[in-house]
C-alpha cells in the first residue's frame, strides 16, 4: 500500500471518528434538553403510569384534597403553598416552621444565655418560612405569567389546525414546562375527568393566584356562555397580557432610579454607624451609654421605616 493509500484511510478514519464524536454529542444535548423540558406532572405521570394517579399525587402536594380544593388547617397557609407550587402537602409547612422556630429559639439561648434572645430567635424562625415562601409564590407567579402568552399561541394554533379545546390544552401540558406546563396539566385531566373547561381554567387561575390568569378565566367563562371564535379571543387576550408585561417593564425601569436611592439611603446610614465603630471603638466615648443617644437611634430607625414606606409608596405601580 502506497503512502498517499494510507494517508487517504487514515483521513477517513479520522474524519469517521469526528462524525461519530459530534453525532454522540448531539444525542445527549437533545437528550438534556428533554429532560430539561419536562415537567412535574409528565414525570408523574410517567412513573406512576397513570395521570388519575398522578393528579391526586400533585394535588396531595400542594396541600389540596382529592377534589381539587384547598386542604389544611389554615386556609391562608394552604393557599401559599398552593400557589409556591412546593410539595410540603397540607401539613409540612407547619413542621418546617416549628423546627425552624426551635432551632433558632435554640440557637439564641445557647449564643447569647438569656431568655429574651430564644425568644427573639423563636420568632423570627416562625416568621421566616412564611416570608420565604411568599418570596417563593411571587417568583413562581411571574415566571408563569412570563409563559402564559406563550401557553396561548400554542392552544391558538392547535385550535387552528382543528384540534379541540381539551386536546389543545393537553399540547400545552406536554410541550411547556413548569409551572405553567404542570398547571395545564392539572386543569386538561381536570376536563378529561368530568370538569367544565371555565370550571378547571379558574382553578388553575386559583392555584396560580394571579390577575392575568383571572383574565384568562374570566375570558374563557365569557366564551362559553355567549359563544364566538375562541381563537380570535385568545390571540386578543395574548395581545392584552403581552403589553400589560410591556409596561410592567416599562415602570420598573422608570422607577429605578428610586429604587437605587431607597437602596442608598438606607444602606448609607448603617454602613457608616459600623464603619466609625470597627474603626474607632471609642468615637462616642461615654455618649452611647446615654438614655437620649438609644432612644435617639430607636427614633432614627423608625423614622427610615416610616421613609422606606412612603418611597415604597411611591414607586410601588400596580397594572
Amino acid at each position: 500500500m502506497s503512502p498517499g493509500q494510507k494517508l487517504v484511510i487514515y483521513g477517513l478514519v479520522f474524519a469517521a471518528t469526528v462524525l461519530f464524536v459530534q453525532a454522540m454529542l448531539g444525542l445527549g444535548k437533545q437528550a438534556s434538553r428533554r429532560v430539561r423540558l419536562a415537567n412535574d406532572r409528565l414525570k408523574r405521570v410517567a412513573k406512576s403510569g397513570s395521570e388519575g394517579e398522578a393528579l391526586l399525587g400533585l394535588r396531595r402536594a400542594r396541600s389540596m384534597n382529592s377534589d381539587g380544593h384547598i386542604a389544611g388547617l389554615n386556609v391562608r397557609i394552604s393557599q401559599l403553598v398552593m400557589q409556591s407550587g412546593l410539595p410540603l402537602g397540607p401539613y409540612g409547612f407547619y413542621y418546617v416552621s416549628l423546627g425552624m422556630a426551635a432551632s433558632m429559639g435554640i440557637t439564641g439561648f445557647l449564643v447569647m444565655s438569656t431568655p429574651v434572645w430564644a425568644v427573639v430567635g423563636f420568632s423570627i424562625g416562625s416568621i421566616f418560612p412564611t416570608l420565604a415562601i411568599s418570596f417563593l409564590v411571587k417568583r413562581r407567579q411571574k415566571k408563569a405569567v412570563g409563559q402564559l402568552p406563550d401557553a396561548l399561541d400554542v392552544i391558538i394554533r392547535s385550535l387552528a389546525a382543528g384540534h379541540p379545546v381539551p386536546v389543545a390544552m393537553a399540547l400545552v401540558a406536554r410541550e411547556m414546562p413548569d409551572p405553567i406546563g404542570s398547571e395545564f396539566g392539572i386543569a386538561s385531566d381536570e376536563v378529561s375527568f368530568g370538569s367544565t373547561i371555565s370550571a378547571a381554567v379558574q382553578k388553575m387561575s386559583d392555584r396560580i393566584g394571579h390577575e392575568d390568569f383571572e383574565l384568562f378565566s374570566a375570558m374563557i367563562r365569557l366564551q362559553e356562555r355567549t359563544g364566538g371564535n375562541l381563537a380570535e379571543l385568545l390571540r386578543s387576550n395574548a395581545k392584552t397580557i403581552r403589553d400589560r408585561q410591556k409596561m410592567r417593564l416599562k415602570i420598573k425601569a422608570a422607577s429605578a432610579e428610586g429604587r437605587m436611592s431607597a437602596l442608598i439611603l438606607n444602606a448609607a446610614p448603617i454602613l457608616l454607624f459600623i464603619s466609625v465603630n470597627k474603626m474607632s471603638p471609642d468615637f462616642y466615648g461615654e455618649v452611647k451609654d446615654n438614655p437620649i443617644i438609644t432612644y435617639s437611634l430607636w427614633g432614627v430607625v423608625v423614622w427610615m421605616v416610616i421613609g422606606n414606606l412612603v418611597m415604597r409608596k411611591l414607586i410601588n405601580f400596580k397594572i
